[in-house]
């Protein structure tokens, strides 16, 4: 008989195994053999939870994005100013839970998988929007809305463009310098700005 409450956990620790799979890996290509080995459960009870490994890997893409929206808007909770916001959004992306060497090989994995699967391309395109929509509560208060979209455009380009490059390179990765890079392009297009005023 299962025990009472274990499923949530069971289902916690698959997508975590998921993610360790997929970071040791750099690929989706993994079993769910492999990942309920790492969970330490049967491959059974893997597919009980989750049916097939795109039902998990979906699931995982989920979670991550679950919780990096938790962590942003708890986040800007806290936040007093529209460049507070910003920066805000811009940290969360590169706070220890998110810029791990396994979350990162997870989330270039899902953006390959993503040229292939409906499901994963449309988990990505809320990632691009609820980033987008963060970005911009606080820069159409510091410049035009048009100049806001780019700016938006632009930082999100930059995250995605440090998480590729995090992710060919070994070694832990650097959350301030990661941060700093885009704090810099900010920086630079706000002082533009005033000089143009």
């Amino acid at each position: 008989m299962p025990k009472i409450g274990m499923e949530p956990l069971r289902r916690r620790a698959l997508i975590d195994a998921t993610l360790s799979a997929i970071g040791n890996r750099g690929s989706l290509d993994v079993t769910m053999s492999e990942i309920a080995g790492r969970a330490g459960v049967s491959s059974a009870l893997a597919h009980h939870y989750f049916g097939a490994k795109d039902d998990l890997l979906q699931a995982t893409m989920r979670h991550l994005l679950t919780e990096l929206n938790g962590d942003t808007r708890q986040a800007l909770s806290a936040c007093r100013t529209p460049r507070e916001r910003v920066s805000a959004t811009i940290a969360v992306n590169f706070s220890d839970k998110q810029f791990q060497s396994e979350t990162i090989a997870a989330w270039l994995a899902f953006y390959v998988e993503a040229q292939k699967s409906t499901a994963l391309r449309r988990l990505l395109r809320i990632y691009a929007r609820r980033l987008h929509s963060n970005l911009m509560s606080g820069l159409v208060h510091l410049m035009p809305r048009a100049e806001a979209e780019q700016a938006s455009e632009a930082i999100a380009a930059l995250i995605d463009g440090l998480y590729i490059r995090r992710a060919l390179k070994d070694g832990t990765p650097n959350a301030a310098s990661a941060i700093a890079i885009v704090e810099d392009y900010l920086e630079t297009k706000l002082a533009t700005r005033k000089a143009i005023a």
